[in-house]
């Protein structure tokens, strides 16, 4: 990043994980007037960004928020006079677990927001603000979903970090978490590093596209010599059992391609969440389904083994939906949980104009639409108003 960029830096938010840390913060491009509608409100234009690290590797989380300085994109937390009474916003339990080392590193407090909560209002914002945020994907075909805002409610917000939460959102700030699993990112990462020796989720991800599931899966047409079991609805690629072949091939783990294995371990895990997840939207009439979380990663084949389970539970009558900045869900929620307090309580640090605080939530927080298509973690061109 240009060193001098890093004074039109404003408002970081975090979202610590249990995998991986995302991070989001607006960068201003100097560009700012008075919104005619108000001689008090000045509206500051740039983008927001985006950037994400294992969690395991925090001490290199710290020292990109070191290196360009967005420590000081906080603000002054309320009843704080000392430097290091400067805060952040961030959620995820990392918040709490790491919150002494993040005060300790960089003389930051962390301005706790409940997860759940986050996760929603990052969705909420996206939804609400971003055009061409939501599609479909199945059989190849990717699909832009128009979502009129006065019908956005309720819909099914399956997260999957490194366990999977699902949320029923029936509105701004009404929701409730009815079901999840255990199975999700984790478990990917943490099978995929026992089987095949990857040390992160990219390398496994990398590994699984170039493997063949059907070396290890036991199919269909494996148990019924080729041909569908068309009586039920099963054609003769669907799998039957998830390693199956595992279990008469004679084979031990070094015999199978880690590609192999790696591509059956998604394929189950993604398979798994898409099917629980369209039984809770059956159980509360649910049609729309939106699947966020950096286990998806835009990861195409991901996407359509997800998409084929909602497709083949529902009979067609659901279809799963997919976001372009999935994984930076709950981080986007506690940007946007930065709220306009009296000048006494909360000052800004590090501005480039003079006024207490970005107002960043509701119809306050306006967005240029996007002039291409973005590649998942790319910025978001938008405009604020500071009041």
């Amino acid at each position: 990043m240009d060193p001098a960029a890093t004074s039109q830096i404003s408002h970081l938010a975090l979202d610590i994980g249990g995998t991986l840390i995302k991070l989001v913060y607006f960068s201003a491009n100097g560009d700012h007037c008075e919104d005619s509608r108000s001689n008090e409100i000045s509206v500051v234009h740039g983008k927001l960004c985006f950037a994400k690290f294992e969690t395991k590797k925090i001490d290199d989380c710290l020292e990109f928020i070191r290196f360009n300085i967005l420590h000081h994109s906080g603000v002054q937390h309320q009843n704080g006079m000392a430097h290091d009474k400067l805060s952040v916003k961030a959620t995820g339990g990392g918040a709490f677990k790491f919150a002494d080392l993040f005060k300790e590193k960089l003389g930051i407090l962390l301005d706790k927001e409940d997860e759940m909560c986050s996760l929603v209002g990052g969705v909420n914002f996206l939804l609400k603000t971003v055009p061409r945020e939501a599609f479909t994907y199945l059989d190849g075909q990717k699909e832009f979903v128009e979502i009129d805002h006065n019908d956005l409610y309720p819909y099914l917000l399956v997260n999957i970090g490194s366990g999977v939460s699902m949320i029923k959102v029936d509105g701004d700030g009404k929701y409730e978490r009815i079901s999840g699993t255990s199975l999700g990112g984790g478990t990917f990462l943490g099978l995929g590093k026992l089987l095949t020796k990857c040390e992160s989720f990219d390398e496994l991800l990398e590994l699984s596209h170039h493997g063949n599931n059907r070396v290890i899966d036991m199919l269909v047409g494996d148990i019924y010599g080729g041909t569908d079991y068309s009586k039920i609805g099963l054609s003769s690629t669907a799998i039957a059992s998830s390693f199956g072949k595992a279990i008469s091939d004679g084979k031990e783990l070094e015999d199978y391609q880690p590609e192999d294995v790696a591509r059956s371990l998604l394929r189950m895990i993604s398979n798994n969440i898409g099917q629980i997840a369209y039984l809770n939207a059956l159980r509360f009439g649910l049609k729309r389904i939106l699947f966020g979380g950096f286990f998806i990663r835009g990861l195409e084949y991901t996407m359509d083994t997800i998409s084929v389970a909602v497709h083949f539970w529902s009979r067609g009558e659901a279809k799963a939906m997919f976001l372009r900045h999935e994984g930076f869900l709950g981080a986007l929620g506690a940007f946007t949980s930065y709220k306009t307090q009296s000048h006494n309580d909360l000052k800004s640090n590090q501005h480039t104009v003079q006024r207490p605080i970005l107002n960043c939530s509701g119809d306050n927080f306006r967005h240029i639409p996007v002039t291409s298509n973005l590649n998942d973690s790319e910025t978001i061109e938008c405009s604020i108003s500071l009041v």
